[in-house]
């Protein structure tokens, strides 16, 4: 079958800076794949550079076996952008309908409204959303045609955490339905739950590409948790790499795990809450983007 997304050596300039190089990435339909990448990565260039929106410096890329701009053109491809916008001056549902008018088989307006969550807010004007409202709102203008992919970048900035669950309660629901989703995001937690796969981009660069489960296996190592309110001296213990965590919790990558508690057990009389796990999504990113010490 072809891909839902096919991509060649993409090669993206902005004058003598190349932000993504030598790219290739291919994406079967049906599959929900997470972009991972700090600021400047490459990852909404190569978004960009997948859905037409400016001509790359070489390479080549297909959206459902076409050129970027025919597939938009088709209704094949619903786009959520990091910097999208809704015109002033207009309520929620003169916009839906306007979209979803340009598509010969457009989703059912009732069953899109209940799809995205934005009940209630079509008679409601675009410059009286808040932040989470608007994402729905732009996420039911993308699904407007029922397209077979969709392409989101970042789609979850402006929400809460109750609108980032029920947001990706949707899209779980949209991968059910057989639709391919492919999103970058900051948020580990988010990829490392929803997505069937992991792809890493450094320096523009593709650096791992599997399951959340693959790519933490490739870092070796383990996490110790416990309540901790005194972190003097653990980024000395035997094989810690990094110390985190917040409040009166702490957590300690190591490579030696056994070193690490056997330390530990030393100097301090309770490890209150203690757990040790494989490597997390986060520590595993940080080491393939060089993030850690």
């Amino acid at each position: 079958m072809t891909p839902a997304l096919e991509i060649r050596g993409l090669t993206v300039r902005y004058g003598g800076t190349t932000a993504v190089h030598d790219l290739d990435l291919s994406i079967a339909r049906g599959e929900t794949v997470a972009l991972l990448g700090t600021n400047g990565a490459g990852k909404s260039s190569t978004v960009n550079a997948a859905l037409g929106l400016f001509r790359p410096s070489a390479g080549t890329v297909q959206l459902l076996g076409r050129e970027p701009l025919a597939a938009v053109r088709s209704g094949g491809v619903g786009a959520m952008l990091q910097h999208g916008g809704l015109p002033s001056e207009s309520r929620v549902g003169e916009v839906l309908r306007l979209v979803a008018g340009r598509y010969a088989d457009p989703w059912p307006l009732a069953d899109l409204v209940t799809t995205t969550g934005i009940d209630g807010l079509l008679d409601r004007r675009t410059e009286q959303l808040s932040g989470g409202q608007r994402q729905r709102v732009l996420l039911a203008l993308a699904l407007a045609g029922t397209p077979p992919l969709l392409v989101l970048d970042e789609p979850t900035s402006a929400m809460d955490v109750e609108g980032r669950q029920a947001f990706w309660t949707t899209m779980r629901d949209l991968a059910d339905r057989g639709h391919t989703v492919v999103f970058a995001t900051h948020h580990l937690a988010e990829a490392d739950a929803v997505a069937d796969r992991v792809v890493v981009v450094d320096a523009g660069r593709v650096v791992a590409d599997g399951s959340s489960a693959q790519i933490k296996s490739r870092i070796a190592g383990r996490t110790v948790r416990f309540g901790c309110t005194d972190r003097a001296g653990l980024a000395e213990l035997p094989g810690v790499t990094s110390v985190r965590g917040s409040g009166d919790l702490v957590e300690l990558a190591t490579t030696d795990a056994e070193a690490t508690l056997r330390a530990l057990l030393t100097t301090r009389d309770r490890l209150p809450d203690l757990e040790v796990a494989g490597a997390s999504l986060e520590q595993a990113f940080l080491t393939l983007t060089g993030g850690t010490k």
